[in-house]
């Protein structure tokens, strides 16, 4: 969107843009950009600071540092607008070097330092990387393309063999981000951890492990940036094709462990299962966060099976191994568990679901099926009981809601030690007046690296580091200096003070 915080640019700027350079199909956000560079700060967030690789601690970058990583980002943009519009590396080069464009100081400056060949390849760099990004994006121009966009990911998503236990809980994870996606309208959405984690029916130590080991690998999902406290996350979803890699991410046990495989006979030379899935995943978002999925209930297995009978019913068993990516010996052993609850019903070579069994309520079984002791479920309430778990999700939700609790508690009193800077004249000089000293930080709050323990949850609080008087220094993205030399002037302004008291 166009920002309109500032004066719209003269008729001398928009008549020298479309002159000489051709550059007239860029939008006037591009146009301002270039111009007038920078003036709202929307690429500076991020640039002056970084998180360690904990995820937690704020590491600060030098000025300099900060600022070529802010002219970095600059530059990217107006390069990816330039590709937007079809324009040319040379286009972009006369952008970028013309000295009345304040968009291009970053590259003029690497110019000035190291010399033009240095920048020209600079140009090329940055041109590489924004054509390969605008080539493997798509420009949505309103909310009907967003979800026609968001409608062949979950068309795409359902035909994605997602094998093994990890695998099926990946996909609950990513049916809760694409439930997040078309709540915001686009593939760029917020969610936290446990946010989702209620969403998927699982738990945030699950959930971490298979970001990290099926969806960030796989081209599903990118943290853009990580959420702190009460913002959640920014993902972006992909379509699972990573450069190189031919398709998803490969999941564990995704082969039937029911017999060793024989070398010799060349047996298992490919997956069990189907290489194309066929599955609702409309019914396995709306079941997968129920206490009767969880994971010593019916279980992910269950969840596909179900989805898959929904999409096409009257399935045999070699039919459902491929279309729910679930191996033939878990297939029988959870449909003879959803049999027993009267959940799905075995008609001659094939199953199909009883008719409320999305709600949770079982069938007596035919008369033909004898060999199984049914007990028609009554919900699935009724069906978490029998397994026992039973206010699973409750708990889960409670146990956040502890957590968000005790953070919020503990930003508040971190937050409540931070006070307006007061200073005095003397002899023509400001003397700043340090705030009144609250009790030292007691020692079971200390941390290495002079770390600050979060008495909440026990661990090191993001941000916070403890000066050489035991008092809090809360070093945030906008602070320009190091916690040495926080530190060292915290101690300098209680000097003087003290000599001019």
């Amino acid at each position: 969107m166009t920002d309109h915080s500032h004066q719209p640019l003269t008729q001398r700027h928009v008549t020298h843009l479309r002159g000489p350079l051709g550059l007239s199909r860029l939008p006037s956000a591009a146009a301002d950009l270039i111009l007038l560079g920078d003036l709202t700060g929307r690429y500076a967030n991020g640039s002056y600071s970084r998180l360690a690789s904990d995820g937690r601690t704020v590491i600060l970058r030098g000025d300099r540092q900060g600022a070529a990583e802010h002219g970095h980002r600059i530059t990217a943009a107006i390069a990816c607008h330039v590709a937007r519009a079809g324009g040319s590396i040379d286009q972009l080069t006369q952008i970028l070097l013309h000295p009345e464009h304040e968009g291009g100081r970053h590259t003029r400056s690497i110019a000035l330092r190291s010399g033009q060949p240095r920048a020209l390849d600079y140009i090329r760099r940055v041109w590489a990387s924004a054509s390969t990004a605008v080539g493997t994006t798509l420009a949505l121009g309103s909310r009907h393309d967003a979800y026609e966009v968001l409608a062949a990911l979950r068309d795409r998503i359902e035909t994605t063999p997602w094998r093994g236990e990890r695998g099926r809980t990946a996909l609950r994870v990513l049916r809760a981000h694409l439930n997040f996606a078309e709540i915001a309208g686009g593939l760029l959405h917020h969610a936290s951890e446990r946010q989702t984690a209620e969403e998927a029916g699982i738990s945030r130590t699950t959930l971490r492990v298979v970001y990290e080991a099926v969806l960030k690998p796989g081209g599903w999902l990118r943290r853009l940036r990580v959420g702190h406290g009460r913002e959640g996350s920014t993902w972006y979803l992909g379509d699972g094709s990573i450069p190189g890699h031919g398709g998803p991410a490969l999941l564990s046990r995704f082969r039937t462990t029911q017999f060793p495989p024989d070398p010799a006979l060349g047996e298992w030379t490919t997956p069990e299962t189907a290489t194309t899935a066929d599955i609702d995943s409309t019914v396995l978002g709306r079941l997968m966060g129920h206490d009767a999925f969880a994971h010593h209930g019916l279980g992910s297995a269950a969840l596909m099976l179900i989805s898959a009978l929904h999409q096409r019913t009257d399935q045999t068993v070699s039919e459902l191994v491929g279309t729910s990516s679930v191996s033939r010996a878990t297939t029988y052993r959870t449909l003879k568990r959803l049999a027993q609850q009267g959940l799905v019903q075995h008609i001659g070579e094939t199953w199909a679901l009883a008719p409320r069994a999305l709600e949770g309520f079982g069938a007596s079984l035919p008369d033909g099926d004898t060999g199984l002791a049914a007990e028609p479920a009554q919900g699935w309430d009724n069906v978490a009981e029998q397994h026992g778990t039973s206010g699973a999700a409750a708990q889960r939700k409670a146990l956040h809601a502890a957590e968000r609790t005790a953070y919020q508690e503990v930003l508040d009193r971190l937050a409540g030690h931070r006070s307006r800077a007061v200073v005095i004249v003397r002899d023509g000089r400001q003397v700043l007046v340090p705030a009144p000293r609250p009790d030292e930080i007691p020692s079971t709050w200390h941390a290495p690296d002079g770390r600050v323990l979060d008495p909440g949850t026990g661990r090191p609080a993001a941000g916070w580091r403890i000066a050489t008087d035991g008092r809090l220094i809360l070093i945030t993205p906008s602070d320009q200096r190091s916690y040495a030399e926080l530190a060292a002037a915290h101690a300098e302004a209680l000097s003087e003070w003290e000599s001019v008291a």
